[in-house]
């Protein structure tokens, strides 16, 4: 496992070689794995990681009725989805594969689930991003809350995946911890921890990228 110190610097470089912007970029790193057989499901990677930086662009979506969608507004949930608008994005496929771009992370009332399923499974499930169930009484708010400061790491049958880990208006210390994070839950799940990992590289949206293993 590579330290903390080598991965700020890694860090640092990336965004002093980052082009000069008026907004903030991305911060991303991209790991490659090896010696791991990809093709057998039990090897990819499905994981919702809590990070110890969140940033504040990360967009949830709610979908339910009722007691969900009052919580859901009082923690400015970015969009909320009622059971007749489930139905109707079911045949609307390019709108709601808008949704499924556009949104990183989906809650449903366990009720819902059949007819999220029905209408909108074949958009979400490929990418990762059917709802996380939530049973009748349960309090959304903390869940949305440790959302936002959650990434989600997904493989399918490739031996490289991208990792969203800050913005380039955090600081570097701040982005280190966050990859640190990551790379430490990767690697408790890969059959032969960090020995599967081959390279990890860190870049903003425009800039270079600067390897970190």
């Amino acid at each position: 496992m590579v330290d903390k110190t080598s991965i700020q610097a890694a860090v640092v470089t990336a965004l002093e070689k980052a082009p000069e912007r008026k907004f903030k970029e991305s911060v991303d790193i991209t790991v490659n794995l090896r010696n791991i057989d990809m093709s057998q499901p039990k090897n990819r990677i499905d994981e919702t990681i809590h990070l110890p930086h969140g940033f504040d662009n990360v967009k949830i979506a709610v979908l339910g009725k009722g007691d969900i969608t009052t919580q859901a507004k009082e923690v400015n949930v970015d969009l909320i989805i009622g059971p007749e608008e489930i139905e109707r994005l079911g045949g609307e496929p390019r709108e709601a594969r808008k949704v499924a771009d556009e949104y990183r992370f989906f809650l449903a009332e366990t009720a819902m689930m059949p007819l999220v399923g029905r209408y909108l499974g074949v958009r979400l499930g490929p990418r990762g991003r059917m709802p996380m169930p939530v049973p009748q009484g349960m309090d959304i708010r903390p869940i949305v809350q440790r959302l936002r400061s959650s990434v989600k790491v997904r493989t399918k049958d490739k031996k490289v995946f991208h990792a969203k880990v800050g913005t380039s208006g955090m600081d570097s210390e701040q982005i280190a911890e966050n990859i640190d994070t990551v790379l430490r839950r990767v690697e408790s799940v890969l059959e032969s921890g960090a020995m599967n990992i081959h390279s990890v590289y860190v870049k903003t949206t425009m800039g270079p990228a600067v390897r970190v293993i």
